[in-house]
């Protein structure tokens, strides 16, 4: 199983949300696309935002975005 699931990184990422706006992502694959960017931005040697413990580019960057240390732009907002 994987841990975060899925339903939870939608969640944390969907908090920013203001009441009566919709949410930001709604399917697995926005939560695909953003932790395999960031993990392609750490092997090319970006630094990590949470302690790595020796875990694999992948595994860093769900945990980034679980504890909200990055976060998933709208197409208006800017990086």
């Amino acid at each position: 199983m994987l841990h975060p699931s899925y339903t939870d990184l939608i969640n944390v990422v969907n908090e920013e949300a203001l009441d009566g706006d919709s949410a930001k992502v709604s399917s697995r694959y926005s939560i695909v696309m953003a932790t395999a960017k960031r993990a392609r931005q750490l092997v090319a040697g970006d630094e990590a935002l949470v302690p790595e413990n020796g875990d694999k580019p992948l595994s860093v960057a769900v945990r980034e975005l679980e504890q909200g240390a990055i976060r998933i732009l709208d197409d208006d907002e800017e990086e």
